[in-house]
């Protein structure tokens, strides 16, 4: 590969950026880039791209912190063009194991060998299906005030915007129905519609589930802006 000049760098470093900001945290269900968990993107005139990742305390869970940098380093890897790969996860007690076994993609229990008995798969799956929960009460917000019912409207009928955009994305991720003739209201573990008898529970449990992954993601941009001093402009900087 020939060096790049300047555009190239500016420009590989904006795809390399795009593909940090395809990473969500699994509990939060939010990119990576927009939390403030990348504190270093950089791509040289090489070709090299060198990401620092952080999170918001020293020990937060290694499960998670793994998943999260196992994706970014997928998705940074599948940027064309790139030469070399330099993906680190900073200031936590499981670094150096995690830093280890993601570049030598070992996976979680061979990374964490006598302390790790699964790998995250399902982990990740439950933390899709309360995105999926997250996401319909937020498409039902959109709902307000126009007298239709969620547990008669297929997507199809629902308004068009991002919230329901998301919504199907995260229903595609776990093979739900996710077409315009499917139901606006399934349960994310068995992908079954939800008859109207049981619509106000589970509505009232999706709620739930949105505003404590709200919350959760308000505690942990604190917890970061704390540790790092950052403003709340300086988080997504990268």
């Amino acid at each position: 590969m020939t060096a790049l000049d300047e555009r190239g760098v500016r420009a590989g470093h904006a795809e390399v950026w795009s593909a940090l900001g395809t990473v969500r945290d699994p509990e939060l269900d939010e990119p990576l880039t927009d939390l403030g968990f990348v504190a270093r993107c950089e791509v040289s005139a090489a070709g090299h791209a060198v990401i620092r990742l952080r999170l918001p305390t020293y020990f937060c869970a290694p499960n998670f912190a793994f998943l999260m940098v196992a994706d970014a380093y997928d998705a940074v890897a599948g940027v064309p063009g790139l030469t070399g790969l330099d993906i680190r996860l900073d200031d936590h007690f499981a670094s150096d194991v995690i830093n280890r076994g993601v570049a030598a993609r070992q996976g979680f229990v061979a990374s964490f060998e006598g302390e790790a008995v699964d790998e995250l798969d399902t982990l990740r799956y439950d933390f899709v299906r309360k995105a999926v929960l997250a996401g319909t009460d937020r498409v039902c917000r959109t709902l307000s005030g126009t007298g239709l019912n969620p547990a008669e409207l297929t997507l199809g009928e629902v308004p068009p915007g991002p919230d329901l955009d998301r919504l199907r994305a995260r229903r595609r991720e776990l093979g739900l129905p996710a077409g315009d003739g499917d139901p606006l209201l399934l349960d994310p573990a068995t992908g079954r519609r939800v008859e109207p008898g049981d619509a106000k529970r589970h509505l009232a449990f999706a709620r739930l589930t949105r505003t404590s992954m709200e919350a959760n993601s308000g505690v942990c941009r604190g917890m970061l802006r704390a540790r790092y001093s950052l403003t709340a402009e300086e988080e997504g900087t990268g």
